[in-house]
């Protein structure tokens, strides 16, 4: 089974999320990845890997991912969000995240959240096979 992953990341958190990719690249190149547009592109675009892009989070992105995750397509959430600037969007982020802890999906929402998870979720890749 191939977990399903999302990735988000407010536009100050896109370089520690293209890090972040980069360092995690063999177990996420194994994942069904989701993203919203701009990381998405720049996952593609300098990481390598194969993702499928929603719309920017300002454009609905946030919401079509919630909408995944409501209809149990999504396994977690890896969201780098920026808490020191005011998101246009802000109720779109708080739906998402809020809809995470209503279907229990694991929310990382900073890089030392993303290490945690991601390093569980390529352990138990490792362990089935």
């Amino acid at each position: 089974m191939k977990f399903r992953i999302a990735l988000i990341a407010h536009d100050k958190k896109k370089d520690d999320m293209i890090a972040l990719a980069t360092e995690y690249k063999a177990f996420l190149a194994t994942c069904a990845l989701t993203a919203t547009g701009t990381t998405g592109g720049r996952l593609i675009a300098e990481v390598g890997l194969e993702v499928d892009r929603k719309h920017s989070g300002p454009f609905g992105g946030d919401l079509q991912i919630g909408s995944l995750l409501v209809e149990g397509m999504i396994d977690c959430v890896i969201f780098l969000r920026d808490p020191m600037t005011p998101q246009p969007h802000e109720p779109d982020i708080n739906a998402l995240v809020r809809a995470c802890d209503v279907h229990n999906t694991p929310c990382a929402t900073n890089l030392a959240s993303a290490h945690l998870v991601l390093s569980l979720l390529q352990q138990r890749a490792a362990n089935k096979e």
